[in-house]
């Protein structure tokens, strides 16, 4: 299998993003084939790693997929996990927020679904579109019931305060052993435009497709710029982000397995200890029961 420097994609404070970062990287594969064999290899690399996590019982891992409609998030999570024991893995997607979610802080949502020790949590949009979406369409903060009082007068404090509350959250997390791994799908806007047709052009994909996403199409450069102010704002040593050159699927994905598959290799979890004797005396009670 090739090896890969996940560091060049790397964010974690020490270097700034910028949006003109190229959405396009040297190919990883050469063909279908040699694509599927890598990341077969990849899934039972992360699936060992998780199961040994599992065993662990000390940590979990929260992963999460944020892009511009049509990034590659649903086909990445697909092919990236297909090795994935499913009784150890929660997969959650967030659309608009409900009635009850208004009602309750920003975060409050997400609480609801992060994994549990020895799990692979994955979120298909974050939380992070409170300060992306809600940047782009700050007269939605009024569907929030947030008082009038507390929201302050200058629009950027309020996402510096967002930015430092979702800080502490992941830091939270990490404190308490469910690192956050943060992907963002980089894409351009004329392969964007390329895969949208591409599904008005799919009659089983064609149901994907909203006006709103033309509409959304228009705020390309808001959208850019709040990409790039809240990654910047929220890479930290601890939880970084991850911006994946995404204009190529299958390299997006082979990318995102190395990733997830040296993260989790990494993290010290260990199956625990077994004592010789005690199994061969339970494996003699099965025979017994066999007789």
């Amino acid at each position: 299998m090739k090896t890969l420097n996940t560091n060049q994609f790397r964010y974690d404070g020490r270097k700034k993003f910028a949006t003109d970062t190229p959405t396009m990287t040297g190919l990883l594969y050469t063909d279908t084939a040699d694509h599927t064999r890598q990341l077969d290899a990849l899934a039972a690399r992360i699936d060992q790693a998780q199961n040994r996590m599992h065993a662990d019982e000390h940590y979990g891992l929260l992963v999460l997929f944020q892009a511009m409609d049509a990034g590659g998030k649903d086909s990445g999570i697909r092919h990236v996990f297909k090795g994935i024991n499913p009784s150890r893995f929660k997969m959650s997607a967030f659309k608009k927020p409900s009635e009850e979610d208004q009602k309750h802080d920003f975060l409050w949502r997400f609480w609801q679904e992060l994994p549990e020790r020895g799990y692979i949590g994955v979120f298909n949009r974050t939380y992070y579109e409170e300060v992306l979406a809600m940047r782009v369409h700050p007269e939605r903060l009024k569907q929030q019931y947030i008082p009038e009082n507390l929201l302050p007068k200058d629009e950027q404090a309020l996402w510096k305060q967002r930015f430092s509350d979702i800080v502490h959250f992941e830091d939270y997390l990490f404190r308490n052993g469910f690192p956050v791994v943060k992907l963002y799908l980089h894409v351009a806007k004329q392969e964007q435009g390329k895969r949208l047709i591409a599904r008005l052009n799919d009659p089983e994909k064609q149901w994907k497709f909203s006006e709103n996403d033309l509409e959304e199409r228009e705020f390309w450069p808001e959208y850019q710029q709040a990409y790039e102010d809240t990654i910047n704002a929220t890479a930290t040593r601890q939880n970084p982000w991850y911006v994946i050159p995404s204009d190529d699927r299958p390299n997006q994905q082979l990318i995102i397995a190395h990733i997830l598959a040296d993260l989790l290799e990494s993290l010290p979890t260990s199956f625990p200890p077994t004592k010789e004797s005690e199994a061969k005396a339970l494996i003699r009670k099965i025979e017994k029961q066999d007789k």
